[in-house]
């Protein structure tokens, strides 16, 4: 395949896509307590701005141009520099987008269940999305490593918000699973790297990767382990455990954890180092694809099956979310380019979905007080907008057309067809996606089908029962609606993707 490199464009845009959810962040802190409008419009503008500017790359970026930006040197070959391409577009578009939803939303959630330390809680929100936006524009693995540990820190009061042992005890398996394999596993693989290479820069194509020719094979398979279970927040199993116990924080910061910030800057760190430090040449001369593609399959089916013993809705949400993310993965190790792209892609249409999916769960507790599957039988005939976004967005994990979720499903079987004439052992995986497609069934459309054609309980009529406020149902109805809409023209988000596959 001819690799065309890409024009390099010197451009400050980049600092100031960093510099204004910061700016934001800043604004909530210092008048967030004196006037609450203040606090949630600071957090609007800061989010609108942010779209805009990272929309306005999009078309150069398409056009062959790659942006980038160095702050300072550290060593010779290490640099704290930021860079926006095709791969890093993807995650940017999301963050940016979701971000505008997440805080009108969060406006009315926050409201509507008077919850305290909302100062706190819409300061570190932008943080996030700071640390965010600077792991999609990293041009390097330190820049990488120091924005990801950053994401960690600032959601850790996030996670943690209610202030009680519940909350106290999912903090701290989040903050100690994340640091712990970051510092163990991440740090050790970033010094060995830059000791075999010279440098921890990105190459500009996903083929060639970062190691000599001479490297020892071994070596290599060792530090691709390390980035596979270093970047945590990827939710592989074993590592998995703090996502379900982030699920005591409320719900705009879940609908965070799992769509717009925490396990995207997961699964997106992890897909950059796969493509760019180890590339598809090496993953492949090493037999290192389809061993991990299975792999990561087990975590599809198990997170699966757990999720449908579930009964409190956020815990089954939160076990989608770490089988979800696993198909992101196994798309990128098939190493083929229908396989890559329906990995890639899933990036955007599951962030899309999960957070439809979170922004309902916390509209039904507001309206209803409610946490069970076992409770919501009847009520979709008194929230039929919510549980009507709720089972698009279903659909949407499930696999089911038009919704976004299956163009993901649609590549990565053809995907997993074109690595099974290479490599007979892929062929295994069909079974995985289908089989897991019956367990998104499984768990997801009892719950559609109980809210709006099963009985109201007995003694219980729902008296008085409506929808949430508007400011969680628009932005909820917004996001379910992008979820249709790139499920029947998913171009905006291919185009990114094809890129990064042709190079």
């Amino acid at each position: 395949m001819e690799i065309i490199a890409p024009t390099i464009v010197n451009s400050s845009i980049l600092l100031w896509a960093l510099l204004i959810p910061l700016a934001g962040a800043l604004g909530v802190f210092l008048f967030g307590k004196e006037s609450p409008n203040f606090r949630e419009g600071s957090s609007i503008l800061a989010a609108v701005m942010l779209c805009c500017t990272v929309v306005s790359m999009r078309s150069a970026i398409l056009n062959g141009v790659m942006y980038q930006y160095q702050l300072f040197d550290i060593l010779p070959g290490v640099s704290l520099t930021l860079r926006a391409d095709a791969f890093s577009m993807i995650f940017a578009l999301i963050a940016s987008f979701l971000w505008i939803c997440a805080a009108f939303y969060s406006m009315g959630y926050m409201r509507g269940s008077n919850e305290h330390a909302q100062t706190r809680f819409n300061t570190c929100f932008a943080l996030a999305i700071f640390g965010a936006i600077g792991v999609a524009f990293s041009d390097n693995l330190f820049t990488m490593y120091l924005f990801y540990e950053f994401v960690s820190i600032t959601t850790y009061p996030l996670v943690a918000h209610h202030q009680d042992e519940e909350a106290f005890e999912g903090a701290k398996k989040y903050i100690v699973y994340l640091t712990t394999t970051a510092k163990g596993l991440l740090l050790p693989a970033m010094i060995l790297i830059y000791v075999i290479t010279g440098t921890l820069d990105f190459p500009t194509n996903i083929y060639q990767g970062m190691f000599p020719a001479d490297t020892e094979s071994w070596m290599v398979t060792m530090l691709f382990v390390f980035c596979l279970f270093g970047f945590a927040k990827n939710g592989v199993m074993p590592f998995h455990h703090w996502l379900p116990g982030a699920m005591v924080a409320p719900t705009p910061v879940s609908a965070l954890l799992h769509a717009v910030a925490v396990v995207k800057v997961g699964v997106f760190s992890t897909c950059r180092a796969f493509l760019y430090i180890f590339g598809v040449d090496t993953m492949d001369r090493l037999n290192l694809g389809i061993p991990t593609a299975y792999f990561v399959g087990f975590t599809i089916i198990m997170a699966s099956v757990i999720a449908l013993t579930k009964d409190n809705l956020k815990a089954r949400l939160a076990y989608s979310t770490v089988s979800q993310l696993s198909y992101i993965i196994l798309g990128v190790c098939l190493l083929t380019p229908h396989g890559m792209e329906g990995g890639l892609v899933h990036i955007a249409n599951h962030a899309f979905s999960k957070i439809t999916l979170f922004f309902c769960a916390g509209a039904i507790y507001i309206a209803t007080h409610k946490k069970n599957v076992s409770e919501l039988s009847g009520l979709g005939r008194k929230m039929p907008w919510t549980f009507g976004a709720f089972a698009i967005a279903s659909l949407s994990m499930i696999g089911a057309p038009p919704v976004a979720g299956f163009v993901t499903k649609w590549w990565l079987l053809v995907g997993t067809m074109e690595a099974s004439k290479i490599d007979p052992m892929a062929t295994g995986i069909i079974l995985i996606l289908l089989a897991s497609t019956l367990l998104n069934v499984a768990y997801f459309a009892p719950i559609t089908i109980k809210a709006f054609f099963g009985k109201d309980p007995e003694g219980e009529p729902y008296e008085g029962i409506k929808e949430a406020p508007l400011a969680m149902v628009i932005p909820l109805c917004i996001a379910c609606s992008i979820s249709v809409y790139i499920g029947i023209q998913p171009q905006f988000f291919m185009d990114l993707v094809v890129k990064v596959v042709t190079g």
